[in-house]
């Protein structure tokens, strides 16, 4: 039962055909098709041949159609991971880089080079230029930001730490200015953030933009009347030497007086024990004030890492707790407020030692210097009180506190320079745990969020080194209100302009309608 040569010729090929029966069929195929056992395969008629290879080319075809699909669901899936590498999201990768991306970039740049300064961060400009030039959805433009200003924010405390205050021995951060300020900003934050979920963004954005664009305002009117001032001192200092000598000769006879009056005091007014224990401990407080409170910053550090452990054990909205606390169950609000406990707990401990201490200074003739803050009782309810609302504001309109603390310390009667180095610190910490709990979350864009950690750092130090450089120049400490004012304003606009394009271009161009706490975010 042989075959003729051009049987053969016409045949697929002998040799191979056993092999791709063996693979394309299993043992049940082949007995429900009566194909011989495979040591009897060459006795198959020249008919038999040609059927079983017409049904392998229709095996192989679909399995060659099996594989282009898998192969596509292979690409889909590894886009997909791809994706989730990235946070999640779809938006086109770093590199190469598009023509949006250049100008968000540089439009950052001169943000965060315009926020150096006045330490707030400078959220209010980075969201909408993220979201409006660069094309990221606010649920990823938020967590950038936040990316980004760590990044400014450490090389602010790289620059600020070695500075001193410029009218006492002491660093320019004001760690019990933060100290009492941050742990009720935190729940105030926290409150501000609930009422974010439930409000309708229509009032959300016309509530923000009244509020910022007052703070603005306010911030801008201050910074020129301190230039005022700077300008009259610089007036007085170019006087004809004439009258300076006479103030000089006048404030010679004032000291010969006042040492006319000091002889006359009694040698046991000289040596009274009071007056050197108070000199010591006069001293004792110089001494400690002349280094940084590590026993503050560690107390700083603590509160921090409690309140972020405890927002992620609890989750909330679109984040998931890691102990399958459910959002709006007992769980979830007994957590919450042990956040508000804790802060509380923070504020009333910070306090208690600072009135402590203020007595311990009035006793003894501590002097202040200029823009110091006395915290006695009514200064340690007054602030902490204003901070929690400030915090709330900046919880509800999704604004850094920095935008608002920046402008509230200089109302206060901070020195600027205090306040723009203790803002800067503030944020630090903020902005650090902010971005962990996104890190958390997976909600951030690796590639982006590695780029823009590193421009953060750079053109925030090209911002302070330029600011430090005109205010030695000019001796003019308002260009660091003006920075504040600036940041706020531009926020405002920017924001404003953000937040009106999202409400008309949204599904039934009315913006989110207001909802409840626990929406997972969109």
């Amino acid at each position: 039962m042989g075959c003729s040569e051009r049987e053969k010729q016409e045949s697929p090929s002998h040799t191979n055909l056993p092999h791709q029966i063996d693979v394309l069929y299993s043992a049940d195929e082949i007995d429900h098709r009566n194909v011989p056992p495979m040591g009897n395969f060459f006795n198959l008629s020249h008919d038999r041949i040609e059927g079983v290879s017409w049904y392998a080319n229709d095996r192989i075809q679909g399995l060659l159609t099996e594989a282009h699909v898998g192969k596509a669901d292979s690409f889909q899936s590894e886009e997909a991971s791809a994706g989730s590498q990235r946070g999640g999201t779809q938006h086109h990768p770093f590199w190469p880089l598009q023509r949006n991306d250049v100008i968000g970039l540089f439009l950052t740049a001169v943000g965060l080079m315009i926020a150096a300064g006045g330490g707030i961060g400078g959220g209010g400009i980075l969201v909408p230029i993220f979201i409006l030039v660069m094309g990221f959805s606010p649920k990823y433009a938020i967590p950038l930001s936040n990316v980004t200003i760590l990044g400014g924010s450490i090389m602010n405390m790289v620059m600020n730490v070695p500075k001193r205050h410029p009218s006492a021995d002491r660093p320019l951060v004001d760690w019990d200015l933060i100290l009492i300020m941050e742990p009720l900003t935190i729940g105030g934050a926290l409150a501000g953030s609930f009422l974010n979920k439930i409000l309708p963004e229509w009032l959300l954005v016309i509530c923000l933009v009244i509020l910022l664009t007052y703070t603005a305002q306010s911030t801008l009117k201050k910074g020129l009347r301190v230039y005022q001032k700077e300008s009259q001192a610089m007036a007085q200092a170019s006087r004809p030497q004439s009258k300076q000598l006479k103030d000089l000769a006048a404030a010679e006879k004032n000291y010969e007086d006042d040492e006319e009056k000091t002889l006359l005091l009694s040698p046991d007014e000289y040596e009274n024990p009071q007056d050197n224990i108070a000199k010591a401990d006069l001293q004792a407080i110089l001494d400690e004030e002349r280094g940084t409170p590590w026993v503050k910053v560690r107390l700083l550090i603590f509160c921090f890492l409690v309140v972020l452990v405890l927002n992620i054990f609890k989750g909330g909205g679109s984040f998931s707790s890691p102990l399958g606390v459910e959002c709006g169950s007992f769980a979830f609000w007994f957590l919450t407020s042990m956040v508000f406990a804790w802060v509380v707990c923070i504020s009333l401990y910070v306090r208690a030692d600072l009135i402590k201490m203020y007595y311990l200074k009035a006793k003894i003739g501590y002097k202040y210097a200029k823009g110091d803050i006395e915290w006695n009782e009514w200064a340690t309810i007054k602030y902490p009180c204003v901070c929690f609302f400030a915090g709330f504001f900046a919880g509800m309109f999704g604004v850094g506190g920095g935008i608002v603390k920046g402008p509230l310390m200089l109302e206060m009667g901070v020195d600027p320079q205090v306040a723009a180095a203790s803002s800067a610190c503030m944020i630090l910490f903020t902005s650090f745990t902010a971005t962990t709990s996104f890190y958390i979350f997976d909600l951030l864009i690796y590639d982006y969020a590695v780029w823009l950690f590193i421009i953060g750092f750079l053109f925030t130090s090209v911002g302070q080194y330029g600011l430090s450089y005109l205010m030695k120049r000019y001796n003019r400490n308002s260009y660091i209100i003006f920075s504040i004012g600036a940041v706020v304003g531009l926020s405002a606009l920017l924001m404003g302009l953000q937040s009106i394009i999202s409400l008309f271009s949204g599904p039934g161009s009315g913006g989110k309608a207001g909802g409840a706490i626990c929406d997972a975010a969109e």
